[in-house]
């Protein structure tokens, strides 16, 4: 016999992180458990309060609902739970290990220990000084990719992208920004050639989700490629899917499983976006080290040669046991 629980965790950031939706001081998350022939395997439903689709006042009791229905049909509950994307990926990642055990979600030679992801170094928003810090210290770590979270302070952020130019050829860095929807059109077209100028790799949502028109437009005549990140998010339906990409057109998408529908969410945009010539990565988004280890380990099976955009785990104080390790830019399962 099958039966599940879950409990409710606060992760609390070390230092608050900003985005130009805010700063952001802790994350709430749920942890998954799925129990059936005496063995355990855990998920974790990651939802992103302000961001995910499924960010609504019944979250919980549908949570509730999953795990006094877990002994049903996968495909019913896949239906049932299609508007709750990060509860999808919670229960993916717990039936997963409940297979698997010892942390593991997709066997690889990742989670062999023979074979590593490389990743962006993540910048977070701050003062001048702060985020020179946090770039100084993913360079001496040995970084070839980085990602700067803009749109709050554009005119300091756009120094210091100049100044990491003027000290490093895009052959030496590659350098990708994320604006989170932090310009209007008009000042986007602006940014996008300016970003240009100075060989910028992309840029993730350089204006709100749901301009659909805009960014088409955007996309069509922008010198700087274009990644859709919370574009992609709540749209549940494969032909709906297919619908945006075709009318938008960007250059890349950017794919986050608890925000999109977990694995199954992931695979069908991957499949759209081989269809339709744009580009890809993954990203995570605020995970425990529970889901940020599924993620890794999905990351690895898709063989993208891209650097992805997975993080660490490094941002919390009281995280779970770590799964990962970073030596330099590489990202290692650590294996036992």
């Amino acid at each position: 016999m099958m039966t599940a629980s879950y409990f409710r965790y606060l992760l609390q950031f070390k230092r608050p992180s900003g985005t130009s939706r805010g700063v952001l001081h802790e994350k709430e998350t749920f942890i998954l458990e799925i129990e059936a022939n005496g063995k355990k395997g855990t998920g974790e439903c990651a939802v992103f309060r302000g961001l995910s689709f499924d960010d609504r006042p019944d979250y919980e009791e549908k949570l509730q609902w999953l795990c006094e229905n877990i002994q049903q049909d996968e495909r019913y509950l896949k239906e049932e739970l299609k508007e709750f994307p990060s509860l999808w990926f919670g229960y993916e990642q717990a039936v997963l290990n409940l297979k698997y055990g010892n942390n593991l979600y997709f066997p690889s030679e990742f989670t062999e220990g023979e074979a590593a992801i490389v990743i962006n170094g993540l910048i977070w928003m701050g003062d001048i000084g702060y985020m020179e810090e946090q770039i100084q210290d993913k360079l001496n770590k040995g970084f070839h990719c980085i990602k700067l979270k803009i749109g709050v302070d554009w005119n300091s952020e756009h120094q210091i992208l100049k100044q990491l130019r003027e000290k490093f050829s895009p052959e030496q860095l590659e350098l990708r920004v994320d604006a989170n929807g932090g310009f209007t059109s008009e000042e986007a077209v602006t940014v996008l050639q300016q970003l240009a100028d100075l060989h910028i790799h992309s840029i993730e949502q350089p204006i709100k989700a749901g301009n659909r028109d805009k960014m088409a437009a955007l996309c069509a005549a922008t010198p700087t490629p274009i990644a859709l990140d919370e574009e992609l998010i709540g749209i549940i339906d494969p032909a709906e899917k297919r619908k945006l990409l075709e009318t938008i057109q960007p250059q890349y998408i950017i794919l986050k499983p608890a925000l999109i529908g977990g694995f199954a969410g992931s695979d069908e945009w991957i499949t759209l976006a081989g269809e339709l010539n744009i580009g890809w990565w993954i990203t995570s988004a605020l995970e425990s080290n529970i889901g940020l280890n599924a993620i890794a380990q999905y990351t690895f099976t898709k063989n993208s040669p891209m650097p992805q955009g997975l993080g660490t785990g490094s941002l919390f104080v009281n995280n779970f046991e770590p799964s990962l390790e970073l030596e330099n830019e590489l990202l290692r399962f650590k294996k036992n």
